[in-house]
């Protein structure tokens, strides 16, 4: 099909967590663009975000479901992701479409290629040695395919990079006697929880403890200084995470640069998939990078944890970011040109 020339809106696709962080990420872009949409998960992030923005949502669904276990379950939430995401693209028939993915974006994209729109898929940053599933899959529908890494770059055939990973010279914010735990966005994460709750039973953290748990996850005995939330919205997250001196996490590279833009001492808990954690182990990819870049520790059980904490109170935090200012000018320059008609559909 070929857009009609009504469709001027800019979709915003990303599912939950560290993907639609990224899109967050590149507000200099999507705010000057004015017409936008948010096409992601009903996450607390999802919900934060559908509160300042306009924004629908789609059923979460990847294809590490079937890995897991649960084929049917992915296959009904695919058929209920399908047909609402044709019916958003129909309702507001969009001009562009950036993602940064995953897999609930799939048919959002699919819809709004069949409809016309363009299409710039941005691989996950926390893709350092090659393309991701949902890029090999996606790319095909992409327009424009965008790499954030130079390995996987030269992994995925026609792409451009842009890499925003930056180091800061800034002072570290003063900290309180705090430690925030924290298991993302979309799922529960019981491992982790485990962990900092003995040691926090056990006197390894005399601070304060604040956990973020996920929608049903567990919430074992602790001394009354230690906060249990099954979620919470972004802007309190960030609230936290300006005082808390320590923070473990997730392997999502959402959790572990927000943690580290705001100079805490992180320790990353890599879910993965032979604990049926995770849909595969990138999370133990993110992390190894992570930590041999001297940015983070990381820990599987117990004993690795309590190590992890003394190496983390032993040594002076990095801090570090994500800077999309070229990828934004880029998508700025983009857009412009296919509203006049002057870019090319395909780079």
């Amino acid at each position: 099909m070929v857009a009609d020339k009504r469709c001027a809106k800019l979709f915003l696709a990303a599912s939950g967590g560290g993907h639609v962080r990224q899109i967050l990420d590149l507000e200099p872009f999507w705010k000057a663009y004015g017409d936008y949409l948010f096409v992601t998960e009903p996450t607390a992030l999802g919900h934060s975000i559908a509160e300042k923005h306009p924004a629908e949502f789609v059923e979460h669904v990847a294809l590490g479901q079937a890995k897991l276990g649960a084929p049917g379950k992915m296959l009904v939430a695919a058929v209920r992701n399908c047909w609402s995401s044709w019916r958003i693209v129909r309702r507001h028939c969009p001009r562009i479409v950036i993602t940064t993915g995953a897999g609930s974006m799939f048919f959002t994209i699919l819809w709004a290629r069949l409809y016309g729109a363009r299409i710039v898929l941005i691989d996950s940053f926390a893709r350092f040695h090659a393309p991701s599933a949902f890029a090999r899959l996606g790319g095909p529908l992409a327009h424009v395919r965008i790499a954030q890494s130079p390995e996987s770059a030269r992994k995925w055939s026609g792409s451009l990079l842009f890499d925003p990973f930056r180091y800061l010279d800034a002072p570290r914010p003063a900290k309180e006697p705090l430690v925030f735990a924290t298991v993302g966005a979309t799922l529960k994460f019981d491992r982790l929880v485990e962990l900092v709750a003995g040691a926090k039973q056990s006197g390894l953290l005399p601070e304060r403890v604040v956990m973020q748990v996920g929608e049903g996850g567990l919430r074992p005995s602790c001394p009354p200084d230690t906060e249990f939330h099954e979620t919470l919205p972004f802007e309190t997250i960030q609230a936290i995470l300006g005082k808390a001196d320590i923070v473990v996490c997730h392997g999502g590279t959402g959790s572990l640069i927000t943690a580290l833009r705001q100079g805490c001492r992180v320790i990353a808990i890599p879910r993965t998939f032979a604990r049926g954690e995770h849909y595969d182990d990138h999370q133990s990819e993110i992390t190894k990078a992570f930590a041999e870049r001297g940015l983070i520790e990381f820990a599987e059980g117990p004993d690795d944890f309590a190590a992890a904490l003394q190496r983390v109170r032993s040594k002076s935090p990095r801090m570090a970011t994500t800077d999309t200012t070229d990828l934004s000018t880029f998508l700025t320059e983009y857009s412009a040109g296919i509203a006049s008609g002057t870019t090319k559909a395909t780079l």
